[in-house]
């Protein structure tokens, strides 16, 4: 994930609002599942449309404040969950489904929260939890070993300088207790070159990243939206870094392509496809966009429709990303250490 703001106002910005509305078109009314809520952006201009419902989830329990002021105004079209995307099923969902939407940035709110951590500008314990997690940022540096820090900036981050900034990490810690600013200075004077971005972007990416169980909670959530998106219906993600639109799109040019069941039988091309690609190319924000709010620069917004009721098979998916998932497992360390 990364960060959706407009620098100098206290405001979230809905990255690729009018591209997002376009596609799912709730001009003609229909029910949308909003799998990140947030500040409510995409819900709101849903909710402008008559006869349109939303279904919204969001696992940050301050969500429940903006969503509190939506049931009071549209009642019956909107309800509020406060769960993980991941549990998209264990909600009671209508039969039919016109439009599921993933933003995967974070709001102005959300990094403004010092609680939460997520900035390299706070000072303060490392949290970076988004909400029902089960460890902090803190928890990752203070307890993991140094092979393990490395092989989650390395393959989370795309760090180059990962095993260095790891052993630092190890030896820092057995002196000093590390905060958010003690670890980005420690990162800082870790690398030496010059980059236009935050020297610890990178490693906060990271953390992130594991923290939030964001490989996971993503290939589970698109699996489960698969089978759940009636036919007609539409499912847009927005990324905002190279894992995540990697993830979506291999799944999505995968279930709207034709496959052989078997390497040894031929591939059936009369056989009608499960889904169909909507943006063939993918969209990202415009010049005007990108100068009103800079951090949207990176999201990228792809699409897909479902062509009829045939079940789909995601297997493929979890094998495809199983060495990602494996380092997420390392939490499993922490949880065994903490409790």
């Amino acid at each position: 994930m990364s960060v959706n703001i407009v620098s100098d106002k206290n405001l979230h910005y809905p990255v690729l609002l009018n591209e997002v509305i376009s596609i799912i078109s709730p001009q003609n009314g229909g029910t949308f599942i909003d799998c990140t809520f947030g500040q409510g952006g995409y819900t709101k201009k849903i909710l402008e449309f008559p006869n349109t419902r939303v279904i919204a989830l969001d696992r940050d329990s301050e969500s429940t404040k903006v969503a509190i002021k939506f049931k009071q105004k549209f009642k019956n079209r909107f309800e509020f969950h406060n769960k993980k995307f991941s549990e998209i099923d264990n909600i009671k969902l209508p039969k039919k489904i016109d439009g599921i939407i993933f933003d995967l940035g974070f709001s102005y709110s959300q990094i403004k929260d010092k609680s939460k951590g997520l900035s390299f500008n706070h000072k303060g314990k490392l949290n970076m939890k988004m909400g029902r997690n089960k460890f902090s940022a803190h928890d990752v540096i203070s307890r993991l070993q140094a092979e393990d820090l490395e092989r989650i900036f390395k393959y989370f981050g795309d760090e180059r300088n990962a095993k260095f900034i790891a052993k630092k990490i190890i030896k820092e810690r057995g002196i000093n207790n590390l905060d958010t600013e003690n670890l980005v200075n420690l990162i800082n004077s870790s690398k030496k070159k010059f980059t236009k971005k935050n020297k610890a972007t990178k490693i906060f990416q990271a953390l992130r990243i594991l923290v939030n169980s964001e490989i996971s909670e993503l290939i589970i959530a698109l699996s489960k939206s698969s089978n759940l998106i009636s036919n007609k219906g539409i499912i847009v993600t927005v990324t905002f870094h190279s894992i995540e639109d990697t993830i979506c799109k291999f799944f999505f040019n995968t279930i709207s392509t034709h496959r052989s069941v078997s390497r040894y039988l031929p591939i059936n091309k009369n056989e009608e496809l499960a889904f169909s690609i909507i943006n063939k190319k993918v969209i990202t924000p415009t010049s005007r966009e990108i100068k009103i709010n800079p951090p949207s620069r990176s999201a990228k917004l792809r699409s897909i429709k479902r062509n009829n009721t045939k079940k789909i098979d995601t297997k493929f998916l979890y094998r495809k990303f199983k060495n990602l998932l494996e380092i997420e497992k390392l939490s499993l360390k922490l949880w065994k250490n903490i409790y």
